[in-house]
């Protein structure tokens, strides 16, 4: 890998996404930024790096991101994708933490829910593969980190929309077959309860960690695998939650 490391980020304007652009940039990456807001921007200005606003659902705001990170930087090491919920997520399943007796909708989501949260969890993963797998393989390799959830192994009732996070691993998977032979990986990163949540009791108890996660903690994940040191994981999905999760893969 050459000195200058760059890595191309959605999902950075605030959380996990903004915990993981600090990381990277710590870690010695140019970091090229991009999220709805103008946060991005104002992050990477901070970092020393290029930022953006746009949308990871329009293919045309992935491109240009593409476009500004080659012409400034001329390579892309990394492309590490953040996923939040989509805008339309039901009052009733906005719940932090969760509850044993917890009964949410799951019937009663419409269509259109369905759909947003396909494009948001999955196809733009699969619209950014597509621009920068070429790049990648043309300089001898690269890593991509997809940002997921621990409710994708263990589906949780205050959570639906990230069972389709699980057609994303699949992805992932696939998509680690096909490229591993030029050097490129596919791997998902899955945290649980981060400090920006304000945890039930319930929920704390749950985490034998008996604490949240911290930002850097992601990012620090994220960082080892963006590296080289990783190149021989591909397309798996790990967990950081503080052992929270019960099932046994």
């Amino acid at each position: 890998m050459p000195a200058q490391k760059v890595a191309l980020m959605t999902g950075t304007g605030q959380g996990i996404g903004a915990g993981c652009a600090r990381e990277m940039a710590r870690a010695g990456y140019k970091v090229s930024l991009m999220s709805p807001s103008t946060r991005s921007i104002e992050l990477a200005e901070e970092l020393g790096g290029i930022g953006r606003s746009g949308s990871v659902l329009d293919a045309g705001d992935l491109q240009a991101m593409v476009d500004d990170t080659m012409n400034e930087y001329g390579r892309i090491d990394a492309v590490v994708s953040n996923m939040g919920h989509g805008g339309t997520v039901p009052d009733a399943i906005k719940t932090v933490g969760f509850d044993p007796d917890f009964d949410g909708p799951l019937l009663e989501l419409p269509d259109s829910l369905w759909h947003e949260s396909l494009d948001m969890y999955v196809l733009n993963v699969v619209k950014l593969a597509r621009i920068v797998t070429p790049i990648m393989i043309e300089q001898g390799g690269g890593n991509f980190v997809n940002i997921s959830s621990m409710n994708t192994v263990e589906p949780r009732a205050p959570y639906p929309m990230s069972m389709l996070r699980g057609a994303l691993h699949s992805f992932s998977k696939l998509f680690g077959d096909r490229y591993a032979r030029h050097n490129i990986c596919m791997n998902n990163l899955m945290p649980g309860f981060c400090e920006n949540v304000n945890l039930s009791d319930f929920a704390r108890r749950s985490i034998p960690a008996q604490r949240a996660a911290r930002f850097a903690e992601i990012g620090k994940a994220c960082v080892f695998l963006s590296s080289e040191d990783a190149r021989y994981i591909n397309g798996q999905s790990i967990l950081s939650d503080g052992g929270m999760n019960r099932a046994v893969r």
